[in-house]
């Protein structure tokens, strides 16, 4: 929508209406226009916040404004979700609404109207709006902070059991794991579980800067990536781009779901007794499978629609196996020419 407010004002401050075009990126015609019918209907500036753009319009013309109540409105939560996708824009959106329009006997609206009300509506969601991803675009991992519990069953001693997170960065549909420690091991093994569970593969996968995933975190624009992990990464065509130190916004699903995980798994669990790794995987899972169904607080769905809908069918397919971990050395040439550790150690031998 055309800015009559900047028009107004800055012709107060005796701008050119060439000028004030350059200014408010219109045609001189469209200067002058407004400017001739606030003379007519003897509007000048100052204006109070009142007098927005929108009112001014529907004094400017009328005519134009008069029977937009009585018009067909766009789907604001269809076009929010459509605007995030690949190669959609307004244009494409508002010809849609047309054909809708045209088969629902309604008057449509103008473009220049369809594009004001999906601004307002975007003014309204501003205050609370979060950073909107894409769907199937991006998968965000970390390892939780509370820790579950197995107790050894002949001596009572209690061990510590870390949980993998993974979530998926639009849908916020969660997996998670259970494992004895956060070493490497666990690590590739949670992430080749975690495609499964899902059942494709994501163009970007976003990890904390833990030692067992990125060696050197402090180059956020070239941050240099465990050998074993950047070769998980290429076997299931994927891109790592760590999270920046100390910043948690880069990965705001799984800080949140983190907090989520921790009161509807681990915190669900505290009073349950597990004997072995798996009778612990085995109770994650139940309670798992009620977190990604649990209905959506503040908009319709859950986890588990909003993934199976939206994400699954954009997810790249997985490969024809899974990726089996590798342990890289670096071997040392001893005075005989003999190496003593092979430099390519399959881990299951």
């Amino acid at each position: 929508m055309t800015d009559y407010r900047e028009i107004l004002r800055l012709k107060s401050l005796g701008f050119s209406e060439r000028n004030i075009a350059r200014n408010c990126s219109c045609s001189r015609n469209t200067v002058s226009n407004v400017l001739k019918r606030a003379r007519e209907l003897d509007i000048a500036w100052p204006l109070g916040p009142e007098v927005t753009n929108f009112v001014l319009n529907e004094k400017f013309y009328p005519k134009e404004t008069a029977n937009v109540s009585d018009r067909q409105m766009p789907d604001f939560a269809y076009i929010r979700k459509e605007l995030l996708k690949n190669g959609v824009n307004k244009k494409l959106l508002w010809t849609e609404y047309l054909e809708d329009c045209r088969l629902n006997n309604t008057e449509p609206l103008m473009y220049s109207q369809f594009c004001h009300y999906i601004r307002e509506d975007e003014q309204k969601r501003r205050a609370t709006m979060h950073i909107e991803r894409k769907p199937g675009e991006q998968i965000e991992v970390d390892w939780a902070g509370d820790p579950a519990h197995i107790i050894d069953p002949d001596t009572g001693e209690i061990t510590k059991a870390s949980v993998f997170v993974g979530v998926m960065s639009y849908s916020q549909y969660a997996y998670v794991e259970a494992f004895i420690n956060e070493k490497q091991q666990a690590w590739i093994t949670a992430h080749v579980n975690m495609y499964q569970f899902f059942g494709g593969v994501a163009r970007i996968l976003v990890p904390d800067n833990l030692k067992t995933g990125v060696v050197r975190p402090s180059d956020w624009h070239n941050p240099q990536l465990n050998q074993v992990y950047q070769e998980m990464a290429e076997h299931y065509g994927t891109a790592i781009i760590p999270a920046r130190v100390k910043k948690p916004q880069d990965k705001p699903n799984v800080e949140g779901s983190v907090g989520g995980i921790s009161t509807w798994i681990t915190a669900a669990l505290r009073n349950e007794q597990f004997f072995s790794l798996s009778e612990l995987n085995q109770s994650i899972r139940e309670k798992l499978k009620e977190f990604n169904s649990k209905p959506f607080q503040k908009k319709e769905g859950s986890r588990i629609g909003l993934f199976q809908d939206e994400e699954l069918p954009l997810l790249a397919p997985l490969p024809t196996t899974p990726y089996e971990m590798a342990q890289w050395k670096q071997a040392t040439v001893q005075f005989n020419y003999h190496i003593v550790d092979q430099i390519y150690v399959d881990d299951h031998t």
